[in-house]
């Protein structure tokens, strides 16, 4: 017997056995990502569908209705006639006259022009005295910061109506603190000055009021945009010798510009539609030359009474509104993919 069948049996005796080694390589599996069953992905959209439906209903049936109503000729006849079919008249389906009337209109078209030049002059003094306040805010000590923050929130939340309350007060004709001060420092005689006679004067006075009620939400959204601009490059560009106007204009808005473009987007969008303080402040009854796109479609439907002319104007409106909004809803995106 060899030494090798010796050794094999002294194993087997011992109760070893000896296995010979496989040749089989292990198996790595790769295994695709668990998909989420069904009802779980189901599950969000359900959670979301009442709220679809109630916004859809609230605002889905007004805007069908007014896109309706501007292919009609829609007056009084037509509104007693929804009330009574023996009073009235049926609509008239006129299709796109309404709003070729607005467009071969002179009238439409200097509201239009007038209202692009009122949200220009308002955004531009709203974006600029806004971005300066936050700046601001970032260089004064705390105490100060948190005050002019509270009186900022404070201005933000008051209603419109009361600011309009207070300025009329300031620049009335006969008691106006405005009017006593222009003429106490010797600006020239203010007394009993009227200064919604001047169409300019007075939407000066209205672009005070929209102004003082949009600059708290722009200060306080800049100073938090601001907030988040490294230190270390603006320590940076001061050590290169930069000055706090080359520091802003080439570290700081580069960084800010999707800030500001989101909050341009959306003064643009609010002060394109400003109507209260006008109409508030012309007593509910603006003249002519007060005329804001907004306004002009009120008036031409519920104090002229020509619903399907003031649902063209509304659609305008709208057209103008989305075309904007297609901007902010880039911008959002756009910074969205970014994080």
């Amino acid at each position: 017997m060899t030494r090798r069948a010796m050794r094999s049996d002294s194993m087997v005796a011992a109760g070893t056995e000896v296995t010979a080694p496989s040749r089989r390589q292990p198996s790595h599996r790769v295994r695709g990502p668990r998909r989420t069953p069904f009802r779980r992905r189901l599950v969000p959209y359900l959670l979301v569908l009442p709220s679809l439906v109630v916004i859809g209903f609230v605002l889905g049936y007004p805007v069908y209705k007014l896109f309706e109503i501007s292919f009609q000729r829609f007056g009084l006849p037509q509104i007693l006639n929804m009330s009574n079919h023996k009073l009235g008249q049926p609509p008239v389906w006129v299709g796109f006259a309404n709003f070729r009337a607005a467009l071969t209109d002179h009238q439409f078209w200097t509201v239009l022009w007038r209202t692009l030049l009122f949200t220009a002059a308002n955004v531009g003094a709203t974006m600029i005295i806004g971005t300066w306040l936050a700046v601001l805010m970032r260089r004064i000590v705390r105490p100060l910061r948190l005050a002019l923050t509270g009186v900022l929130i404070f201005v933000w939340a008051m209603p419109q109506l009361v600011s309009v309350t207070i300025w009329n007060w300031l620049f009335d004709q006969q008691f106006g603190v405005v009017n006593y001060t222009l003429t106490k420092i010797g600006l020239g005689n203010f007394l009993h000055h009227n200064w919604f006679e001047n169409p300019v004067e007075g939407f000066g006075v209205v672009t005070c009021v929209v102004v003082w009620g949009a600059i708290p939400f722009i200060a306080i959204t800049m100073h938090a945009a601001l907030s988040q601009v490294p230190d270390e490059l603006v320590e940076a560009a001061r050590v290169d010798g930069a000055g706090a106007w080359q520091i802003f204009r080439r570290v700081t808005f580069p960084i800010l510009r999707p800030v500001v473009v989101i909050l341009t987007s959306l003064s643009i969008i609010w002060d394109f539609q400003v109507f209260t303080q006008v109409f508030a402040m012309r007593n509910n009854r603006p003249e002519p030359w007060y005329y804001l796109m907004s306004i002009y479609a009120f008036m031409e439907s519920f104090r002229a009474h020509n619903y399907g002319y003031g649902a063209a104007l509304s659609l305008i409106i709208l057209a103008v509104m989305m075309g904007v909004s297609v901007v902010y809803v880039r911008q959002m995106v756009r910074i969205g993919d970014l994080r």
